[in-house]
């Protein structure tokens, strides 16, 4: 049994917290605020039009036009950013 027993993670060694990854969360919470805040404020009906996709004119809450415009946007983001693995090159005296 370990020194630190049951208390392992209290134990484990400090890793240095990921800033880019604090950074992400909080931006995503704070546009999730934002769009609390857009939905409890705009309750308006709006219009959207898009002929070639839609063939009728759309009437909804303002609120939901902002939740599916953010929604379908962080898909499309996290599509477009998964998947990229990084490639290391070979070593620098290969070839020669």
């Amino acid at each position: 049994m370990t020194p630190c027993g049951a208390a392992f993670i209290l134990c484990a060694p400090k890793e240095n917290m990921n800033f880019k990854l604090l950074a992400k969360a909080v931006l995503i919470i704070a546009i999730l605020a934002l769009l609390v805040m857009m939905g409890m404020h705009n309750r308006k009906d709006a219009t959207l039009d898009l002929p070639p996709i839609l063939p009728q004119t759309q009437h909804a809450p303002a609120c939901y036009m902002y939740y599916g415009f953010f929604g379908v946007g962080f898909l499309v983001g996290t599509l477009l950013m998964a998947g990229g693995t990084k490639k290391g090159g070979g070593k620098s005296g290969q070839g020669k």
